[in-house]
């Protein structure tokens, strides 16, 4: 089947923007500046890249204000070139619809309340009490534990399992071998044992939340852990226990976030981050990757907490210099009280 062509105008008048150019260019897909060809649509969010775009054989480009004049091929001219690219290639690629069925291999109690547009796959197994929302799309081999709720319009791609008790919002997108609910790390060490502290809490999951590959949400050990609207998780992030994510957070890959952290509205957060427990991070906070956070951030702010790279031989003279920066300090403070005692000592002669 031939994909669907739309009209350079069609797309201004659906997404914002003007034409420049020939507003008959007829759209089928996305692309890059690089690698984009007859039919595809590219955008350009830096000037830097001025060079690809003059080699591009797109047949339209989405450019800022500042870069309207950048290129003579047909083009849309938008306030936020990559929000608007990132709308058109939604609309040109489109998730499927939700297949209303239960697969014959699927294990559903009797107790769950799946709606009528709801497509539930192959090997699924579902719980006891569970409510599932129309046209939500739950995948091969998942599994959702009982008292789970989820919303509308949810996409849960296979191997994702759901632990009991949890309330997930609409819209959701959980990709594969992400795990939600699972116990938190709780324990008691008495008389040379870990004793495990039972996970009595839940995971609340607001609405527009994509949750990445093999990323892992720890139920509360008491309290609920909860994520907030429009959270974007990506693969291999860990949230503890008792977490709170606000609405609109981003985080890479392979954060890690420990126990009873709250984290504000707005935030984003690099990949491999470490935020360690007990922590209240504000709004409108930015972290670099690879940080460690060891203290609450009360101000909203670019924070970085990564060491230079270096060569390893000047890596580890600093290194060693970092090590007696204690003495130094104390140093510098002796010599401080001796120059302050020097001043006021001429200061007395020179009255004198």
């Amino acid at each position: 089947m031939s994909p669907t062509s739309y009209r350079l105008a069609e797309l201004a008048e659906r997404f914002g923007g003007r034409v420049l150019g020939d507003a008959d260019t007829a759209i089928t897909q996305v692309g890059t500046l690089d690698n984009a060809s007859q039919g595809q649509i590219s955008f350009l969010t830096n000037s830097k890249y001025r060079a690809q775009l003059a080699a591009t054989r797109a047949s339209a480009v989405i450019v800022s204000e500042a870069d309207a004049d950048a290129t003579t091929l047909p083009r849309l001219v938008s306030p936020n070139p990559y929000a608007c690219f990132a709308r058109i290639s939604a609309w040109l690629n489109p998730l499927p619809s939700a297949e209303p069925d239960i697969h014959a291999s699927a294990s559903v109690d009797p107790s769950a309340e799946i709606a009528e547009s709801a497509e539930i796959g192959a090997n699924v197994v579902i719980g006891k009490q569970v409510k599932i929302g129309e046209h939500s799309v739950i995948m091969a081999g998942c599994v959702i534990g009982d008292g789970v709720h989820i919303g509308t319009g949810c996409r849960v791609y296979p191997n994702v399992t759901i632990y009991h008790g949890c309330v997930i919002g609409d819209r959701l997108i959980a990709h594969s071998g992400a795990v939600i609910g699972a116990d938190g790390f709780g324990l008691a060490w008495d008389e040379g044992r870990w004793l495990k502290i039972p996970q009595i809490g839940r995971v609340i999951i607001g609405d527009d939340v994509e949750i990445g590959a093999n990323t892992t949400i720890d139920r509360g050990a008491l309290d609920d852990t909860v994520i907030g609207d429009d959270v974007k998780l990506d693969n291999q992030i860990q949230i503890a226990h008792n977490v709170k994510v606000g609405d609109h957070t981003a985080i890479a890959g392979c954060v890690g976030i420990a126990g009873s952290t709250t984290i504000g509205r707005y935030c984003r957060i690099g990949g491999s981050a470490g935020i360690i427990g007990h922590l209240t991070i504000a709004d409108n906070v930015e972290i670099s990757a690879f940080s460690l956070v060891s203290k609450s951030i009360t101000e909203s702010g670019s924070y970085t907490g990564i060491f230079p790279l270096s060569r390893k031989d000047e890596w580890r003279k600093t290194a060693a210099q970092l090590r007696h920066l204690g003495d130094f300090a104390q140093r510098i403070k002796q010599l401080e009280k001796q120059l302050a005692a020097l001043q006021s000592q001429a200061n007395h002669e020179e009255q004198a």
